[in-house]
């Protein structure tokens, strides 16, 4: 398994938002909480298949309308090319 540091490396070599959205589901996996936008904890909410992570009170057709087509492409992408950082930082992440 690799470590923080080296997923953190790899996430660092990704481009703007995927970078964003990988940082932030791994924030939402460490502490639960995040400081970023709405669409930001939307898209690493579905990035991570965690919708517990949607902001509260929105339901989950409402957050995946919630971001446009370009942000839904950024998740659908993760999901197909970077599952290996996804899994990484979900096994990286302590439990609650």
């Amino acid at each position: 398994m690799p470590s923080q540091k080296e997923i953190q490396e790899q996430i660092n070599l990704l481009s703007y938002p995927l970078d964003k959205i990988l940082n932030t589901a791994n924030s939402l996996l460490k502490t639960g909480t995040t400081g970023a936008s709405t669409g930001e904890q939307i898209a690493a909410a579905f990035v991570l298949e965690r919708m517990e992570y949607l902001p509260q009170g929105w339901s989950v057709i409402e957050a995946w309308e919630r971001l446009d087509t370009e942000w839904q492409y950024y998740v659908k992408l993760l999901q197909q090319e970077c599952r290996h950082l996804i899994e990484a930082i979900e096994e990286a992440a302590p439990p609650f």
